[in-house]
């Protein structure tokens, strides 16, 4: 048998969590049932006992599972969701803030990732995954800056899609379900390239996203979003919205 090097998040490693989900889900295994060992689920499922415990701990991520050392995997009592991410459709957050949407690719080609998007999705250094970015707008107004790498063989139909016509945001969520994500917000000043596709000052603070997405395939994206300074993220609603501080001084878009 072969299995992926530990680390990565495998096909097998995610048909194992889906069966291991299922069996919690149908009340197969019970809360607080001890569910076999590592080494039995590895016979039965015919996999590296590193490739069961990866899908355990996927589990154990989603609050399903509670493992313990020395004291074996329990399913979880009264098990909740460590968190939910919902993925908005970024045209659907513009035109419900009452503005005209529309959108730009700046660049989209096929690039060899680099090491630390690689390391992010667990993929080898050097594949080649799609590389875009993009500008959301509100009437006429950035938006949002999205910088995003997709893995074409975690979205099958992705090759016939003209992202130049249709944005990638929409396409992925109606078309490329995940079953986990990864979601983190920071802030960072704008570099040059944000500067002038924002329109904002270079320095200017901006919030920043990264989410990163798979399903059983593999990683499907991994997209850095660079708001417009102003931006509000609200709970109240499910999405974000934006506003624009009033008296700044915008430079013009250009390529």
């Amino acid at each position: 048998m072969t299995d992926r090097p530990a680390g990565s998040t495998s096909p097998k490693a995610l048909n194992i969590a889906r069966e291991v989900r299922r069996r919690i889900v149908e009340r197969e295994w019970r809360q607080g049932e001890r569910i076999p060992d590592e080494a039995d689920l590895a016979i039965e499922f015919d996999a590296a006992r590193a490739t069961v415990n990866k899908a355990l701990q996927l589990l154990a991520d989603e609050g399903l599972l509670d493992r313990r050392r020395r004291a074996g995997t329990r399913v979880t009592v009264n098990p909740t969701r460590k968190a939910t991410v919902s993925i908005s459709i970024v045209r659907e957050q513009v035109e419900q803030a009452g503005m005209a949407y529309s959108y730009r690719v700046v660049a989209q080609r096929r690039s060899p990732v680099p090491a630390d998007i690689a390391a992010r999705l667990a993929l080898p250094e050097g594949k080649l995954l799609v590389h875009m970015r993009a500008v959301h707008y509100g009437d006429g107004r950035p938006f949002q800056f999205e910088d995003r790498w997709i893995n074409t063989c975690s979205a099958p139909g992705l090759e016939g899609v003209d992202f130049w016509q249709l944005n990638a945001n929409e396409w992925l969520v109606q078309n490329a379900p995940y079953l986990h994500a990864e979601l983190a917000f920071t802030a960072a000043n704008a570099d040059r390239r944000e500067a002038r596709l924002l329109q904002t000052r270079q320095g200017q603070a901006l919030l920043i996203m990264q989410r990163t997405t798979w399903n059983d395939l593999g990683p499907i994206t991994t997209v850095r979003v660079a708001c417009q300074p102003g931006h509000l993220i609200s709970t109240d609603g499910g999405y974000a919205r934006s506003s624009w501080p009033r008296g700044e001084t915008r430079t013009p878009d250009t390529p």
